[in-house]
């Protein structure tokens, strides 16, 4: 149930720790979503929490839900201005050549019959940026936290696979794919002047625990 994964919660905010494999959104096809698991999320209120923003299915961690239609807006138009303050850890399919950096790449979408939709790099796009830095390696991929300064359409995943030039484990768009997708949204910070910020962190997916000693602090 959802109502276990709640990482922070007051009359205007929810925090969740969504599951990778996920969707927010209803598919077509039925199934299980964040989406159809809302009115298990009110607590007494008469509406039902919505997203503030979106994960990917395959991506866990932080997602907002906002518990009226006033904080949605609210929310929304500081993620708009860029105020969230997101971190997500990643596993990508190579070792980066340096320690950090920022990756600037415009994106912009793309649909064939062929392939479907993706996102792809287009001077034309809607500017993007991701600071990123190193946390290590094993075994020639690395761990890597990525800090969105915008949030546009599977920005990480193509900044990772066409900035970095190395994708995203799992990625079953812009990698090799596989059992799944190494992205983690850990940590969510929201400004909200003049009441305390919302912030949470999710814990490490148990398909990370082979990283899991590259963060734990030095003594």
């Amino acid at each position: 149930m959802l109502a276990d994964h709640i990482l922070f919660i007051d009359a205007e905010a929810i925090l969740l720790d969504k599951p990778a494999g996920l969707p927010v959104d209803a598919p077509r096809a039925g199934g299980a979503s964040v989406e159809s698991a809302l009115e298990s999320l009110r607590f007494g209120f008469q509406r039902d929490p919505a997203a503030v923003h979106r994960l990917d299915r395959d991506t866990s961690g932080c997602l907002l839900l906002a518990r009226n239609p006033r904080a949605h807006r609210r929310f929304a138009a500081a993620f708009e201005e860029g105020l969230a303050e997101k971190t997500y850890l990643a596993v990508l399919d190579g070792v980066p050549e340096s320690e950090s950096g920022r990756i600037s790449l415009a994106l912009a979408k793309r649909s064939t019959r062929e392939e479907g939709w993706r996102m792809v790099p287009d001077r034309k796009g809607k500017p993007a940026f991701t600071d990123w830095r190193l946390l290590g390696q094993v075994g020639g991929q690395a761990l890597v936290e990525f800090r969105p300064r915008t949030g546009r359409t599977h920005q990480l995943r193509v900044h990772a696979a066409e900035g970095l030039g190395l994708p995203i484990v799992g990625d079953p768009v812009y990698g090799r794919g596989g059992p799944s997708m190494l992205l983690h949204a850990q940590r969510l910070r929201l400004p909200r002047d003049p009441k305390a910020a919302i912030e949470g962190e999710a814990p490490l997916p148990e398909r990370f625990a082979r990283w899991a000693e590259l963060l734990i602090p030095e003594a």
